[in-house]
């Protein structure tokens, strides 16, 4: 009976682990690195209309790739995923042998185990994750279209 808990709760904290990792790879809506700015109706807008807009924006977000700026920070998101997994599987590995009674060996090596799969997910996570909107090539999109006499109220 008790080797039925220690698997029952492995598979329960396995479980959570699993199911929080898909929720941290989607990255859509305005922090995504595809957003386009949105407009203001502001005079200018209006003066021109929703598609000469919308060909501004591209013009600017053109000339902001030509400057050498991305949508995207170039960040390491593998090794980034690489290692918030294994600290999570690790605590949950670790709290996982302590509710199921392990002792101070059992525990450690349950939570040195947890961090090599949660590593490894993480990393997975990380190598299919769309990286962080560039705050420096948003700034410049902006002030291009500023310049133009547009007003940016947000992207999406």
């Amino acid at each position: 009976m008790h080797r039925k808990l220690k698997h029952r709760a492995g598979a329960c904290v396995l479980a959570l682990v699993l199911g929080v990792l898909p929720g941290c790879a989607s990255n859509t809506g305005s922090a995504s690195p595809s957003a386009r700015p949105v407009l203001y109706p502001n005079a200018t807008l209006n003066r021109v209309g929703d598609a000469q807009g919308r060909a501004e924006a591209d013009a600017c977000m053109a000339r902001a790739a030509a400057a050498g700026l991305t949508p995207a920070e170039n960040t390491n998101a593998v090794a980034r995923g690489a290692g918030v997994g294994a600290a999570a599987g690790g605590v949950a590995g670790a709290v996982g042998a302590l509710i199921t009674g392990r002792g101070t060996e059992g525990v450690i090596r349950a939570g040195a185990g947890a961090a090599a799969v949660g590593g490894s997910a993480g990393a997975v996570q990380g190598a299919f994750r769309h990286d962080r909107p560039s705050s420096t090539y948003r700034t410049y999109v902006q002030r291009c279209l500023g310049d133009k006499g547009f007003d940016v109220i947000g992207w999406n």
